[in-house]
């Protein structure tokens, strides 16, 4: 063979080793796309896949400041997850950015990871409800919260700990420049909370409710009144505290407003005793010594309105105190002959004395 033919066949050799040596190298490729594409498939499917899980309604509590490792171990330790480990992947690959709130939750069964995960990032928790009653006053309140379950603090055994909460007058300056702490601005309302909130983040719901339902309107009305926005929620409370049925507040505002007018004393019982609150003197009912004590607070020895709030007036009581009924009452006493708590209104002293002695007579008729 002539050396021409030589380098001929040895061109074509090394031209077939090179296309040998690439088709193994594509193959490799192919192979390993296919591997990375199978994984991935495999992982989406993982995570998007509704499961099962250990119960019917799984509810967790998400601690505030766990990590995302933290919390995937937990899911997966409280059976919420079958495996967390595609769920990590899938988390390193595209979901670095993604912050997963703390809280409560809820996980029906089947769910998959991916609606786990979007749940927590949503902030979709479970809530809880706190109802403050009308009529309740900070000590009343403070007892409700130091108790409150499912928040982000635990219960305290001492409520009078938690006083300092209402202490927090910056947030009525505008409305109240006077007010010493925030009773009378707590709106009482169902508030909604979770595992992530505060103590600290009800109080502020609270006067922030106060602040929608205290309209522009109704100061603008306290202002045609000649009153200031504290001495329209001191009366509010006071009102709130007296009326036992709705269709009688605007009389008792109107028997307020009449007194106010005339110099007379409120003699109103529901300050008597805040009165012996403040003192931690208060017994469970109005003795000799808490009508005698000497209190701004005690409207049978000081005229005018208290210093300011003694409970949470609701929307109707505020709104009774801005409108009182026109009427020339200036007494009113519970109705002896009703259980349902209305009151006898009077214009004269001697009719109020004489529906104060039936009530009398009615009260020791039934201690017999």
């Amino acid at each position: 063979m002539s050396a021409s033919s030589l380098q001929r066949v040895g061109r074509t050799v090394g031209r077939a080793g090179t296309s040998s040596e690439s088709g193994r190298v594509l193959l490799g490729l192919l192979f390993s796309l296919l591997l990375v594409f199978g994984a991935f498939y495999w992982v989406r499917d993982q995570v998007t896949r509704p499961v099962a899980h250990t119960a019917q309604d799984r509810t967790i509590t998400i601690a505030t400041g766990a990590a995302r490792q933290q919390i995937l171990r937990q899911l997966r330790r409280e059976g919420v997850l079958t495996t967390d480990w595609p769920l990590r992947l899938w988390l390193t690959l595209f979901g670095r950015q993604m912050v997963l709130k703390a809280g409560d939750y809820r996980f029906p069964s089947p769910i998959s990871a991916l609606e786990v995960l979007a749940r927590m990032e949503r902030g979709q928790v479970v809530t809880r409800s706190l109802t403050i009653p009308e009529g309740y006053n900070r000590y009343d309140i403070v007892r409700l919260l130091a108790g409150l379950e499912g928040i982000a603090e635990p219960p305290v055994a001492q409520p009078s700990t938690l006083l300092p909460l209402f202490d927090r007058v910056s947030l009525i300056a505008d409305l109240d420049p006077a007010a010493e702490n925030l009773e009378g601005y707590l709106f009482p309302d169902t508030y909604e909370y979770s595992a992530a909130t505060t103590r600290v983040q009800l109080v502020e719901a609270m006067v922030r409710r106060f602040r929608q339902i205290f309209t522009d309107q109704m100061r603008q009305r306290a202002g045609e009144m000649a009153l200031s926005t504290r001495q329209v929620v001191t009366l509010a409370s006071l009102v709130e505290k007296e009326a036992q049925l709705d269709r009688e507040r605007e009389l008792i505002s109107a028997v307020f407003h009449r007194r106010l007018r005339a110099g007379i004393p409120l003699g109103c019982d529901p300050t008597v005793i805040y009165a012996a609150l403040l003192a931690d003197r208060y017994r469970g009912k109005i003795y000799r010594s808490d009508l005698d004590r000497q209190s701004p607070y005690n409207t049978y020895l000081v005229r005018g309105l208290p210093p300011g709030p003694i409970a949470s007036p609701g929307r109707r009581s505020l709104e009774a105190t801005l409108s009182p009924a026109p009427v020339d009452y200036l007494y009113f006493v519970v109705d002896a002959t009703r259980k349902d708590g209305s009151h006898v209104f009077s214009t004269t002293s001697a009719n109020h004395e004489a529906a104060v002695r039936r009530l009398r007579e009615a009260e020791r008729t039934a201690t017999r």
